[in-house]
């Protein structure tokens, strides 16, 4: 495994996609404080957060799972910024840009549970 979570790119791409998650969260409604703005930020920094204490397990089996609980969240993600952006809350450029962010993170979460 490596040394620490934070050298691995899917964790610092995670990082970078709550970094953007929130400033987009912050142009919607207040109302949805509570609500959508609350659960797209909950779930995106699930997102690094199952990666970092899944390295930090002793087995690969808890790493696994811990990658696979990130790889939820991201599903999940991915269904609030479809909702988001179907009721007028994201623009359609900060849309496509969290979505190709998020795929790729999905992607790196799927070759690096195959690898483990």
């Amino acid at each position: 495994m490596i040394s620490s979570y934070k050298n691995l790119h899917v964790w610092q791409k995670g990082m970078k996609l709550c970094e953007d998650i929130y400033l987009v969260t912050k142009q919607f409604p207040t109302t949805e404080m509570y609500g959508l703005i609350s659960q797209i930020r909950r779930c995106c920094v699930s997102i690094p957060s199952n990666i970092a204490e899944g390295n930090a397990r002793g087995s690969k089996l808890e790493y696994k799972h811990f990658l696979s609980i990130a790889f939820a969240s991201a599903a999940e993600l991915e269904t609030q910024l479809i909702l988001s952006k179907r009721i007028g809350y994201i623009k359609e450029r900060d849309f496509e840009k969290l979505l190709m962010q998020l795929e790729e993170i999905i992607k790196m979460l799927n070759s690096l549970g195959n690898s483990l």
